[in-house]
């Protein structure tokens, strides 16, 4: 696990989070969008999009982490991690990131507690 430092990756992610107001940028795995129901009641999916915005834009680190999964591996050769503090519990967002035609998506693949 490394710090991604890949400027055009990182802009990538940028530009996705900078719309987390909007519906496509920041998606969700259907586990994930249930484990984010059981575990912070008080949060939105777009307003977790926002935290994640809020992350990076103060220097928050994301990891790159190569892909060893081979349901995933195929189709990723990265996933990114952010693990940021939200409403006084230390969360694990894993994501993966993909650029289309249309500009950059995250999909949040897991949420858990640290």
């Amino acid at each position: 696990m490394a710090p991604l430092t890949d400027p055009t990756l990182l802009a990538h992610f940028r530009d996705a989070l900078q719309e987390w107001r909007c519906d496509g940028f920041v998606v969700w795995k259907r586990q994930a969008a249930e484990q984010f129901r059981g575990l912070l009641d008080a949060h939105s999916q777009r307003s977790i999009a926002k935290l994640l915005h809020e992350y990076v834009e103060a220097g928050g680190v994301i990891d790159q982490v190569r892909e060893r999964r081979p349901e995933y591996a195929s189709r990723h050769e990265y996933h990114f991690d952010f693990r940021l503090e939200i409403d006084g519990r230390l969360m694990y967002v894993e994501t993966t990131l993909d650029v289309t035609s249309t500009g950059p998506v995250i999909t949040i693949v897991s949420l858990h507690d640290v």
